[in-house]
């Protein structure tokens, strides 16, 4: 039986989404990923977690837990994917996340990653285990319709195994999204995600998504 491991041969697809954005496709990167989804699934210990929002907290429609240096690896494959990203790409990580999602009832609404504050110059990897799931972005600038995708111009749909690598202003300039499946039957999917900015740039001012809501000045405000 073959263990889970990086396919070093599998080719990475760049698409270019203008003005220094980019997102890079690895599809099939982890050989194994069924095992790796599962052991994932079975051993990690998933917490809940909160947003506050206006008056009240309301509970996230996902799962996390998160992975640190000294730490017991969840799965030997994480790290050989995180020594292999740092070396492709000539960046460090301090850790890595993780999030399940359980059902098609959990998801994440279009947002961009604005916590990491230094956004002209980012680069997050995405790595899935589990479920195929829309996997969607679109332009953050522009006004968006009611249609079911949302503004939608690309749908990455990472399967079991798969990377998906945002680089370059992605976070400035564009959003993404793992969008609510409530009442489809969606087998739980695990996402790994690498984080790293360079100080390029001004900084991001304002509410990052975990920010809470207040009301001010007679209308609401992200804070």
């Amino acid at each position: 039986m073959v263990e889970p491991h990086i396919d070093r041969a599998v080719e990475f697809e760049r698409i270019d989404l203008g003005e220094g954005s980019w997102v890079d496709v690895a599809r099939g990167w982890v050989v194994g990923a069924d095992e790796v989804g599962d052991q994932l699934r079975s051993t990690v210990a998933w917490e809940t977690s909160q947003l506050f929002r206006y008056d009240h907290a309301v509970e996230e429609r996902r799962l996390g837990s998160g992975w640190a240096p000294g730490r017991p690896l969840p799965h030997p494959v994480l790290g050989e994917a995180t020594r292999l990203l740092q070396h492709r790409y000539g960046v460090t990580f301090d850790g890595f996340a993780m999030l399940l999602y359980r059902d098609g009832g959990d998801g994440q609404a279009f947002h961009r990653d604005t916590d990491m504050r230094w956004l002209d110059d980012t680069l997050i990897a995405v790595l899935t285990f589990g479920a195929t799931r829309p996997w969607l972005l679109r332009p953050h600038a522009e006004r968006h319709s009611d249609a079911p995708d949302k503004g939608a111009s690309h749908d990455l749909a990472p399967a079991a195994g798969d990377l998906l690598v945002m680089g370059g202003r992605c976070q400035a300039d564009w959003q993404h999204s793992v969008p609510y499946l409530p009442g489809t039957a969606v087998a739980p999917r695990v996402s790994i995600q690498w984080r790293f900015a360079r100080r390029a740039g001004r900084p991001f001012v304002g509410g990052s998504y975990r920010a809470p809501l207040t009301y001010g000045q007679g209308r609401n405000r992200a804070r």
